[in-house]
């Protein structure tokens, strides 16, 4: 895939466009400061926008593999393009995180782009692995190491609340505890 050449276009039409969105995903969590390979790119979208999005990329060469209310996967039919995941926000929960998303620079500053919080990153991957098993060793591997890079700066009270949605408030309670003992 060819991230720089597929931000240039994605970026410059949410920009044109007014679409409300936020980065997720493997590029969230290199802005959060955590690192790891990603071979797409991940964003919440407003779920008002997806119309004007499903139009662009399908004229662009992509095609629509999969889109329920709540996701959409669209993947390019040439290899450059490679695949772009959006989860739609139309619930109070992930329209508040697009409020609070802020601007970083990604692909070494090239870039800026607006990326979900931290504490929303942790949300999203909660109900990712709920919703996926196969998911479950690696969302709780990347909660586990953005809890261990920003337990001292994070909202609790926002962290509590996702837990609590999944009923995991004590796996919040010995992950705090193991990372501030670490």
């Amino acid at each position: 895939m060819d991230f720089e050449k597929v931000f240039k276009f994605l970026l410059e039409y949410f920009e044109t466009h007014n679409i409300r969105y936020a980065l997720m995903g493997g590029f969230a969590l290199h802005a959060a400061g955590y690192s790891r390979a990603t071979a797409d790119i991940d964003f919440l979208i407003h779920a008002d926008d997806m119309a004007k999005m499903r139009e662009l990329l399908l004229n662009l060469g992509y095609e629509l593999i999969h889109e329920s209310e709540d996701v959409s996967n669209y993947k390019g039919l040439l290899k450059e393009l490679g695949q772009i995941d959006f989860v739609h926000a139309r619930r109070e929960y992930t329209r508040n995180m697009l409020k609070r998303a802020k601007e970083y620079g990604i692909l070494k500053n090239k870039f800026k782009v607006r990326v979900l919080d931290t504490e929303d990153i942790i949300g999203l991957k909660i109900q990712a692995s709920a919703n996926d098993p196969k998911r479950e060793a690696r969302d709780w591997a990347d909660i586990e190491q953005l809890l261990t890079l920003h337990h001292d700066r994070l909202d609790t009270r926002l962290l509590r609340e996702y837990f609590s949605l999944f009923g995991l408030e004590h796996k919040l309670d010995t992950l705090l505890e193991k990372v501030k003992n670490a």
